[in-house]
């Protein structure tokens, strides 16, 4: 099968959605298909305002449609909501052409608490973008809930994984964290606003607070909370290593549809702690961690968790099955649209 994925994330940006969409053409590809990405990287583009790590890519449908048009695709879908999604989606409209989208983000609420505007004006342009596609891809049941309430219900499912290769409880941690008191309480992420990582370092469980990650609220964070230990961004073997050398792992986002991060924790035998909101309340059990309106409470639950149990929970999160629902959800094209279309 040929597909087209469009996408207004992927590199250098380091998140959730590149990764996922960076694996699934990795394990699409194993699998025997052809993936064509068309991103950020292939034009022009801006700094997203508030958010300059995120590139706005200046895109004419025209031309994105003749980058679809001619891979000849037998599927196409749109895993973001940006202007490249949207020039593709203008053109897949105008030709009747099929396509499929994917809710990776809480978009309403990450801009609602960047701007301070209501959350509702932002779901009027999620159901608009999503409302053509013949499918909209989603991670877990309580997601899928959310945007069916919204008027959204050609929700499919669409799962994530862990490389259990890479995240495994036997990686080894860094040097410098035997020197740490214990326990060691872990984030990694971006280090942003809508992470909502000030209840994680406000929060008053003895022990090491470690933040791996980067972000525009990092030197705000810094300074306002010196004791933490901000690491910076980690990846493969190290990243691993923090992640099995820490005692838990602390999840604070209150606006996460998933959570790549707690799957991975999970892996390396690390029990989560977090709020019971979307996300968490789709992956963590009673026997991988803990879920408190306090976190210092989940903090302090989860540290009672059995390791052996976690990296089992964690290793149930496979690549393959995500891939496999993601052609699942897909929806053929009509060759004679695409034939009128270019």
């Amino acid at each position: 099968m040929r597909i087209i994925i469009v996408t207004d994330a992927w590199s250098p940006q380091v998140n959730g959605v590149v990764r996922t969409l960076q694996t699934m053409q990795a394990e699409l590809e194993r699998m025997g298909h052809e993936v064509k990405l068309i991103s950020p990287d292939l034009f022009g583009s801006i700094p997203c305002p508030t958010y300059p790590e995120i590139r706005l890519a200046f895109a004419r449908s025209g031309v994105v449609g003749r980058m679809i048009a001619a891979f000849r695709p037998d599927a196409i879908h749109l895993a973001t909501e940006g202007p490249l999604c949207l020039a593709a989606r203008r053109w897949c409209l105008r030709g009747g052409i099929r396509f499929t989208t994917a809710y990776h983000t809480h978009f309403p609420d990450y801009v609602a608490q960047r701007t301070g505007l209501p959350a509702a004006w932002f779901w009027r342009y999620i159901r608009w973008f999503h409302g053509p596609a013949e499918a909209v891809l989603a991670s877990t049941p309580s997601v899928r809930r959310q945007l069916r309430a919204h008027g959204l219900a050609q929700v499919r499912p669409w799962g994530r994984g862990v490389d259990l290769a890479a995240f495994t409880p036997q990686a080894t941690p860094p040097a410098f964290f035997a020197g740490l008191p214990r326990p060691i309480q872990l984030y990694v992420g971006r280090v942003a606003v809508e992470k909502n990582l000030e209840a994680f370092l406000a929060s008053g469980h003895p022990g090491a607070k470690l933040v791996v990650g980067d972000g525009p609220a990092r030197a705000m964070l810094e300074n306002a909370y010196p004791q933490a230990h901000f690491l910076g961004p980690m990846f493969g073997t190290e990243l691993a290593g923090a992640y099995a050398g820490a005692d838990v792992f602390v999840f604070p986002s209150r606006t996460d549809t998933f959570g790549l991060v707690m799957i991975e924790a999970l892996a390396c035998g690390t029990p989560v702690a977090a709020y019971p909101v979307t996300g968490p309340v789709d992956i963590v059990t009673p026997e991988s961690g803990a879920l408190s309106d306090r976190l210092e409470d989940a903090i302090a639950a989860a540290l009672l968790c059995d390791r052996g149990a976690c990296a089992t929970h964690g290793r149930s999160f496979s690549w393959e099955r995500s891939a496999r629902e993601f052609l699942a959800g897909l929806h053929n094209i009509d060759p004679q649209a695409l034939d009128s279309a270019a």
